[in-house]
């Protein structure tokens, strides 16, 4: 088990390969769909910070409000292809060294994992609450009112996310390898 505080270097998230497991630890922030549309078209300046040497989770997490604090009761992964069309862009200008999320992703962003020195890891669907868990504070949210809880991008303070390396920056792709094996068992049964 490999632990990663962030922020991370490139040299060290280029030691990665696919296969390994990992423990998070440090600040990173969640972004879907509309996070991704607004940092590309938009560029804002300010996430430049939060990002550099960071994650972004692709998750759209539960939020409850205490006062002036927020608490996450749940962090599952969501389906990151969706995020394909602006993902290498933001790990270029972001410095992002890393994605979570679930279901890989495809030839572009494969691309940027290599050309920038990122990796993708697959967090575990189902296990949403035992994620939040690893959550210890909510560092802030960014365009809450204009974009509601699930597609905010919180930054999260987490500690010992477990996650495993499904993509690298050596062109490695767990998801890739599992499809072809797959395909093969298949036609080996249908034939």
């Amino acid at each position: 088990m490999t632990r990663i505080n962030l922020p991370v270097s490139e040299n060290e998230i280029r030691k990665l390969k696919v296969g390994e497991e990992v423990l998070l630890s440090g600040q990173m922030m969640t972004a879907r769909d509309m996070a991704h549309k607004y940092m590309t078209e938009k560029k804002p300046a300010y996430l430049h910070d939060v990002l550099k040497g960071s994650v972004i989770y692709h998750c759209g997490p539960i939020v409850k409000q205490a006062g002036e604090k927020y608490e996450i009761v749940a962090a599952g992964p969501t389906t990151s292809i969706r995020e394909e069309p602006y993902q290498g862009e933001v790990i270029n200008f972001y410095n992002v060294r890393g994605i979570i999320g679930k279901g890989g992703m495809g030839p572009r962003t494969s691309e940027a994992l290599q050309k920038y020195g990122a990796v993708y890891f697959s967090a575990t669907g189902g296990l949403a609450a035992v994620l939040a868990g690893k959550v210890k504070a909510v560092e802030g949210v960014y365009m809450l009112k204009e974009f509601g809880v699930p597609e905010a991008m919180w930054v999260l303070n987490v500690e010992d996310l477990p996650l495993v390396v499904t993509m690298d920056s050596h062109g490695g792709n767990l998801h890739r390898e599992i499809l072809r094996k797959s395909r093969a068992i298949f036609q080996r049964l249908i034939a």
